[in-house]
C-alpha cells in the first residue's frame, strides 16, 4: 500500500466535495441555472457531444434557460437532446436559439428533489470515510514496516479524523444549503 501523505488525502476528500456541488448545482430549483443543462448530450456530426460544446447556454431571466445553438444544422438534434434527458423542460424554437422556460415545482417535486440531495450527500460522505479508512491504512502500513513510530500514526490518524469532519461539515452545509433552495423557492 502507498505511504501515507495528508495532502493526498486532502485532495481526495475535497474532490469528493467539488463532485457533490457539481450534483446539487444540476439539480433544478425553479430558478433558472445553466448547469442544469450540463448532463444534456446531442448527436451531431455522427457522435454525441456535450451541449456546451455545440452552444452557449445562458440564463436570461430567472425563469428562463436559453441556448444558442452555434451550427443552425444542429437545432433539431440540440431540441431532441434536451428532451431525451428528461429534465421536465419543453424547448422552444426561435430562429437559431432554443427557449426554455422553467415551469413552476409541484410540491411533491420539490421533496423528491430535496431528498436526492440527501442522497447525494450520503454519497459524498462514504467517499469521504473511504479515503479516511484508506489513509488509516495507511499509517498502520507505515507503522508497521517501521518507517514511523506509534506517537507519530496517533498523530496523524487524529489529523485524518480532522480532515474528515471538516469535509463531512462541508458536505452537510452543502445539502443543507440546496435543500433549503429546493425548497423555498
Amino acid at each position: 500500500m502507498a505511504k501515507y501523505e495528508k495532502s493526498d488525502i486532502e485532495r481526495r476528500m475535497q474532490g469528493a466535495v467539488e463532485s457533490l456541488k457539481g450534483d446539487l448545482g444540476g439539480l433544478r430549483t425553479g430558478r433558472a441555472n445553466t448547469s442544469l443543462l450540463d448532463p444534456v448530450v446531442v448527436e451531431v456530426y455522427g457522435a454525441m457531444m456535450p451541449l456546451n460544446q455545440v452552444a452557449t447556454v445562458s440564463a436570461p431571466e430567472p425563469r428562463m434557460l436559453s441556448v444558442q445553438v452555434w451550427d443552425k444544422s444542429n437545432l433539431i438534434a440540440v431540441e431532441k437532446g434536451i428532451a431525451k434527458a428528461n429534465l421536465g423542460l419543453n424547448p422552444m424554437i426561435d430562429g437559431q436559439t432554443l427557449r426554455l422556460p422553467l415551469p413552476d415545482l409541484t410540491e411533491e417535486r420539490r421533496k423528491d428533489l430535496a431528498k436526492l440531495a440527501g442522497e447525494y450527500g450520503e454519497k459524498a460522505k462514504i467517499a469521504i470515510r473511504n479515503v479516511r479508512r484508506d489513509g488509516m491504512e495507511s499509517l498502520k502500513e507505515d507503522e508497521k514496516k517501521k518507517e514511523i513510530s506509534e506517537d507519530d500514526r496517533k498523530r496523524s490518524e487524529d489529523d485524518v479524523q480532522k480532515l474528515t469532519d471538516k469535509y463531512v461539515a462541508d458536505t452537510d452545509t452543502a445539502v443543507a444549503a440546496k435543500v433549503k433552495e429546493i425548497l423555498t423557492q
